[in-house]
This record gives C-alpha cells, sequence and structure tokens, in this order.
C-alpha cells in the first residue's frame, strides 16, 4: 500500500516502517527499506540500529553506528543513539567499546543527560564493574527510579546481598524515588539463602503494604525466593494466596520444590497442576525431570520423554539437557550420551552439562575425553567447563591434564574467578601438589572465603595440621569471617595430624566465639578425631549425646577405629547401627569382617562373608593408579595381565631385596586371610600400589615424584614398604589413599605413622 501510495520517498514514512518491521522481527525487511531510502536522516539510522539491537544482531548494530558517523553526511549521534547503542555494549559484555561510547557521551556532552547516565550505569553493571558505576550512581543527584533499579539489580546480579538491600533502604530514606514492581524484581534474585530469609520477609510485607504482590511477576518470584532461602512452606501460602494462578505460578512453585529438596512434593503439585486444567509448558515439564533425577526415578522420568516425545518437545534445547541430566543422575550414561550426539546444536550447556555429569558420577576418563572434543569441535569453554574439567582431574589426580586445564583458564582469563580458583586449588591439592595449590592461593588477587577454605581443606587433606592452623590464624588476622565450611577443614586437619587438644578447642570456638551451630559433618571429624587417637569411648559417647541423629558415615568411622584398636565389643555393637543404616552397602559387612580378622576370629569372619554372598554383595577390590605421560594407568590387587607384568614382577624383587636389607620385615598382620604365613606374603606382593610403584619407577626419569591414587585405605606393610624403598631408591613418592596423603621421603612419611 505504501509503495502504491508513492510514500516510500518520504524519510518519515520510511522510519515508521523500520521501527515497525523491527518490532515484527522481519529484519531483512527493514534493511532493505533502509538501503532503499535515498534519504536518510538521523532517525532513520537510529530506527535502524535499533532494530539489530533488539533482534539479537548486535555487531551488525555496532558495524552500523560506525558507518552513521563515517558517512557523506556524519551523523552526530544523539541521546537516542547512545541509549540504543550502549545496551547492546552491556548485553555482549563488550566493556571496551562501551567505554568508547562512554567517552564519546563526554565529548558530546551527553553524558549529563539522565537516560545516558542511566545507561551507563547498566553498562557498568552488566559487565562487572560494579564499582565503576557505582562512582558514577554517587555522584549525580539526577537520579530517577529507573537509575535506582539499575544501581540495585546491578549489586544483585553480583550476589551481594548486603549492597542491595543497602541501597534499597537508601531509596527508602531519600523519598524522592519511589520503588515500584521492577525495583522488587530486581530485590529477590539475591534472595539465595537461608540468612536472607528475614530479609525477604522484610521485602514481601513492604509489598504488600504497598499492593505489588498481586503483579504476577513479583508474586511468582516471591514463590521461588521464599523456596532458595529454604521455607517452602511460605513458598506454599504464598501461592494459596494468589488468585487467579498461571502456568508461571505453579512453574515457580514446582521449579522451588524440585530445586530445593523437597522432588516429591514438586512432583504432587504438577499432578494438581494437571488436574486444575492448565497444561504444563517446556519449565514444568523441565523442573518435573530435575525431580525425577533427585529422586533417581527413571522409570517415571522414561515416561516423561515419552510424553515428551508424542508432543514433539524432546528436541527442545532445555527439556534435552533436563534429559541428559536425568540419564546421567540415573547411571544411564550410555542413553544420556545418545540423546547429546543426536542433539543438532549442541550448546555450550549441554557440553557442560554431559561433562559435569560425567564428572560428578565418578566417570572423569569420559569427562575428560568429551572436553578435549568440545574444544576440537570449536566451542569455548566457561568457568562451568573448566570447573567439571578441574573436578574430573582431582578425581583422576590426572596432573599434567590438569596443568593444562589450568593454562587454558588464565589464557581466557577464567582463572581469576573465585569457584574456578578454588577448583584450581583443590585439583592441585588432590593431585599431591599441595606446594603449586599454596602458589596459586598467594598469586589469587580476590582472597574470599571460599579460597580460603580451598587451601585449608588441602593442607589438611595432606595432613600439615600445623600449616593449616597458620592459615586459619592468618585468615582471622586479615579479619574474615570463617563460616562452617572452614571448620570442617580445620576439625579435618586436627584429625589426620593427630592435633586432638587443638581440634576440641576450635570446635569449641567455632560455637562459642563463631556462632557457628556444628552440623553433622563436623561431628564427623571430631568422631573420626577421637577414633584415630585411639579414644573409642569418648567417641562413642559424642556419637550418643549428638544432637542430631548420626548418619552412616559417622558409625562407619568409628566402626573403622575400632578395627584399628581391636576394640570388638564396641565395634560389633557399632555394626548393629551400621547395618541398620545401610543394610546393602558391601564396605560396611567388610570394615566388620576385618575386626573379627585382625582378632583372629576367623568363624565370625566366614560368618560375615557367607552373609555377604546371600545378599549379593561383593568387596571392592583394591585398586590404585598413576598417570604417565598424560594416560592413567590402573592396577588391581593380584592382577597379573598387565602388559608389562613380568618386568614389574622383577622390579619388586629387586626392590624387596634392597629394603629387606635395611630391615624390611612383611606385615603380614595387613593380609586378612586365613592362609599360611608364606602365602599372605605372596599376597602383599600383590597389593595395587605396590604395582604402581614399579611400574612408576620403571617408566619415569631419576628424580621425578611419583604420584599415586589408591581407592581404599593403605595397609600397614605398603606404608612401611613405601618409606623404605624412598630411601633406596633417592625419590620421592606421594600416595593418595582414600583417607588422605603421604609424602613418602628418605625413609619417613609426612603422616608420622599416624593414619
Amino acid at each position: 500500500m505504501t509503495a502504491k501510495l508513492g510514500l516510500l520517498g518520504d524519510v518519515f514514512v520510511c522510519n515508521a516502517l523500520i521501527a515497525f518491521y523491527g518490532k515484527c522481527g522481519l529484519v531483512d525487511e527493514a534493511v532493505k527499506v533502509f538501503d532503499f531510502m535515498s534519504e536518510k536522516n538521523l532517525v532513520s539510522w537510529n530506527s535502524m540500529i535499533c532494530v539489530f539491537a533488539e533482534n539479537g544482531f548486535a555487531q551488525e548494530g555496532l558495524r552500523l553506528f560506525s558507518e552513521m558517523i563515517k558517512c557523506e553526511k556524519s551523523f552526530v549521534p544523539d541521546v537516542a543513539s547512545l541509549v540504543t547503542i550502549l545496551p547492546v555494549c552491556a548485553g555482549e559484555g563488550n566493556l571496551e567499546m562501551g567505554m568508547v561510547f562512554h567517552g564519546l557521551a563526554v565529548k558530546l556532552g551527553l553524558n549529563q543527560e539522565l537516560m545516558v547516565k542511566n545507561a551507563l550505569l547498566d553498562l557498568y553493571s552488566k559487565c562487572g564493574c560494579l564499582s565503576h558505576a557505582k562512582g558514577l550512581f554517587d555522584k549525580d543527584n539526577n537520579k530517577n527510579v529507573v537509575s535506582w533499579n539499575t544501581m540495585i539489580g546491578g549489586f544483585a546480579t553480583q550476589g551481594d546481598a548486603r549492597g542491595t538491600f543497602y541501597l534499597l533502604r537508601k531509596m527508602q530514606v531519600e523519598g524522592r524515588e519511589k520503588t515500584n514492581e521492577v525495583t522488587i524484581l530486581n530485590v529477590l534474585p539475591v534472595c539465595l539463602e537461608r540468612s536472607e530469609l528475614l530479609c525477604l520477609k522484610e521485602l514481601h510485607a513492604y509489598s504488600i503494604r504497598h499492593g505489588f504482590h498481586y503483579d504476577q511477576l513479583v508474586a511468582n518470584a516471591f514463590i521461588a525466593a521464599y523456596a532458595k532461602c529454604g521455607s517452602l512452606c511460605s513458598s506454599q501460602l504464598m501461592f494459596n494466596g494468589m488468585e487467579t494462578k498461571t502456568v508461571s505460578s505453579w512453574n515457580a512453585l514446582i521449579g522451588g520444590y524440585a530445586q530445593n529438596g523437597a522432588p516429591r512434593k514438586a512432583l504432587e503439585f504438577y499432578l494438581q497442576m494437571i488436574n486444575s486444567g492448565i497444561n504444563p509448558d517446556r519449565f514444568s515439564l523441565g523442573s518435573l525431570l530435575l525431580a525425577c533425577s533427585h529422586m533417581k526415578s527413571l522409570r517415571f522420568g522414561k515416561e516423561i520423554h515419552g510424553y515428551l516425545i508424542r508432543i514433539g518437545l524432546e528436541t527442545d534445547p532445555f527439556i534435552v539437557i533436563s534429559l541428559l541430566s536425568l540419564y546421567i543422575r540415573c547411571g544411564k550414561s550410555a542413553s544420556a550420551r545418545v540423546l547429546f550426539e543426536e542433539m543438532e546444536n549442541k550448546s555450550l550447556v549441554s557440553w557442560n552439562a554431559l561433562i559435569a555429569g560425567y564428572s560428578q558420577i565418578g566417570l572423569p576418563d569420559e569427562a575428560l575425553v568429551l572436553f578435549r572434543q568440545m574444544l576440537s569441535d570449536g566451542i569455548q569453554p566457561d568457568e562451568i567447563s573448566i570447573n567439571s574439567v578441574f573436578r574430573a582431574c582431582s578425581q583422576l589426580s590426572a596432573l599434567r591434564l590438569g596443568k593444562e586445564a589450568h593454562c587454558y583458564a588464565l589464557k581466557a582469563y577464567l582463572a581469576e574467578d573465585i569457584f574456578v580458583g578454588c577448583s584450581i586449588i583443590d585439583m592441585y591439592a588432590k593431585s599431591g601438589c599441595i606446594e603449586q595449590a599454596q602458589r596459586v592461593f598467594e598469586k589469587s588477587r580476590n582472597k574470599d572465603v571460599a579460597l580460603w577454605n580451598a587451601i585449608i581443606v588441602g593442607y589438611g587433606l595432606h595432613g600439615y595440621g600445623k600449616e593449616a592452623l597458620g592459615l586459619f590464624e592468618k585468615m582471622l588476622a586479615f579479619g574474615m569471617k570463617p563460616d562452617g565450611f572452614t571448620f570442617v577443614g580445620i576439625l579435618m586437619a586436627c584429625c589426620h595430624s593427630g592435633l586432638v587438644e587443638e581440634g576440641l578447642k576450635y570446635f569449641n570456638d567455632m560455637q562459642n566465639f563463631h556462632g557457628i551451630t556444628p552440623k553433622l559433618e563436623h561431628y564427623a571429624c571430631i568422631v573420626d578425631m577421637l577414633g584415630r587417637a585411639g579414644r573409642i569411648d569418648e567417641s562413642l559417647r559424642l556419637v550418643n549425646e549428638m544432637p542430631d541423629e548420626p548418619d552412616a558415615g559417622i558409625w562407619s568411622s568409628l566402626l573403622s577405629s575400632c578395627k584399628t584398636f581391636n576394640a570388638l565389643d564396641i565395634g560389633t555393637k557399632v555394626a548393629e547401627k551400621l547395618f541398620e543404616l545401610e543394610p546393602n552397602k558391601a564396605e560396611n559387612y567388610v570394615l566388620l569382617s576385618n575386626l573379627f580378622a585382625a582378632s583372629g576370629k576367623w568363624d565370625d569372619v566366614r560368618r560375615v562373608r557367607q552373609k555377604m554372598k546371600e545378599i549379593g554383595l561383593q568387596k571392592d577390590a583394591g585398586r590404585s593408579w598413576i598417570e604417565l605421560g598424560g594416560k592413567v594407568h590402573s592396577f588391581m590387587a593380584g592382577n597379573t595381565s598387565f602388559t608389562g607384568s613380568k618386568q614389574m614382577q622383577n622390579m619388586w624383587r629387586r626392590l624387596e631385596e634392597k629394603i629387606r636389607k635395611i630391615g624390611y620385615k612383611p606385615n603380614t598382620n595387613s593380609a586378612l586371610h586365613e592362609l599360611a604365613e608364606d602365602e599372605k606374603i605372596e599376597v602383599l606382593r600383590g597389593h595395587s600400589e605396590k604395582q604402581a610403584i614399579c611400574v612408576g619407577l620403571l617408566r619415569t626419569s631419576k628424580g621425578e615424584t611419583l604420584r599415586i591414587n589408591k581407592n581404599l585405605r593403605i595397609c600397614v606393610d605398603c606404608h612401611n614398604a613405601a618409606k623404605l624403598i624412598s630411601k633406596v631408591v633417592e625419590r620421592e613418592r606421594v600416595i593418595r589413599d582414600n583417607k588422605r596423603f603421604h609424602h613418602f621421603r628418605n625413609g619417613c612419611c609426612s603422616c608420622g605413622d599416624y593414619w
């Protein structure tokens, strides 16, 4: 019609058409109109830049802005130009380009315009330069509600709860601008922890007084916030009080329960939603799949998968990622991999879901292989990918691969991220390189509590208790406030180093001076610490006096101590408690069997093993592994199928001959089998860590440190042998068992024979 009337030559009509096509998402049509125009004014350029910006074509918008300045007429940008292009830079996280436009605004005298100032606040907040944004905000008295909302949203996005609520209260005190629904929506995302529940309730009361809670978005956000803060009953009350419940309202409730420890309730509410006549959308079904993942309900998850196929949502990227998580958590990694390979467009989120999944279910090799594939496919990893890789390297103690990931994180400017920094420290610590972990910690510019916790735990795992306590005191001197995780690290360090009195002191200080209520994990450390020191009666008394019901881990720790100190009577009673909690866990029966074996009660040993056979349980075989040349080699106790087994056996004979000369005598008490003495010695020779030591010595250069991992606790015989081997071959070796690290140097171990 416009063309027939000959109006395409009218610049005002064309500008209107460009804006119209842009709002409808018809970018190509808008470009055609723009290119067809014989005469363009500043509004034309602004309109076209806005079309690109609103439809996700950021680079095209930036390019067009540059062309506008360089064209023949050399248009001078106005307020509209800047408030269009600055959000593009903010959305892309392009701080450098945004600062160029900030400079241009200053040059043109437009930086004092309120809309431009708000756009600059948004830019610096979204690009992580909150201090710069706050500087601009504090300097200027000319603010409107958008200014306040932008600044509040910036603090909330950074997770700064204190800063967010401080600004909100300041906004109320100054009183010039009234809060609105957007203000509330900007504050609520920062309410993520139980500690924020009181502030959340204050915010809710304020919203009720001002009528904001009638807004659907605000009400839904409160439902989600209460769930995240651990108050599921408040979340449900908020939901029940809504007059009109949309699918988004149901999603907030279902998602809240699914994400915060109540997956069965999430399923119940999903069924209520269906019965009320509201059809689920992709978010409802995603939350439902998450609930199934938490419950490890493969059957119900498969039913939902079938439903998704019927309604054509099985290829939706959001849904596919939820399905990946379901199958991974339910132990069906092959099904997850098939789903992943069938995806046409694999997003970074989907790669992350599978890599993290492999890492979480104990398949670190697959996680690392997939990470390499991701890199070869040209997908750039983010913090989540890198964290998953470090977790996999920690599980394997794959130091070489971990170092490669560390280099990549440095090049990609990810290493300064707090979570990545913690993962790097954890990786080096769990790979036996506590010195390298310390160097990473010292070089970190932003040392928050999580980073201090990571290095303290690292020192604790290596048995460097005094060093861990020294770090803790240094942390306090820097004004850092310890949390529950800090004290887990401190108590674990005391436990592994035999610092019993110090551990008891810090346990009391945690409650009396730092106001932290002990949780099960803290009691577990104290029970283990007392048990390792042979104070079995005190350990049992603490278990019986705990305010919370002790879990299987605590009883298992106590039973292990009973075995170490031959406390047969207490051990049998502890085993009964353990079997009540975990009747089908093989490790529990093995602990009891070993307790009887250590006391020579072979009839009882046979009885326990027969019980295991009847239930269908099998003892985990001793397994050790070592990384050589970037490849992880694994060894099983008594297994001679390794390619170089003859060389390995010859190496052990030579080593055994040397260490016997300086005092080695096989400790046959470590062979908990009813065998003849010479047969026990042969069993000891086949222990997996001895195999790993031999292969490591055969395949590494002189002077190179050997780093070996073991899935079970190292036995006394292997520990004695490793000490003496470190003396005769003058090589350091680090062995990580399932409890701690042992550094063997010059005939001694860092644990001081206390493990």
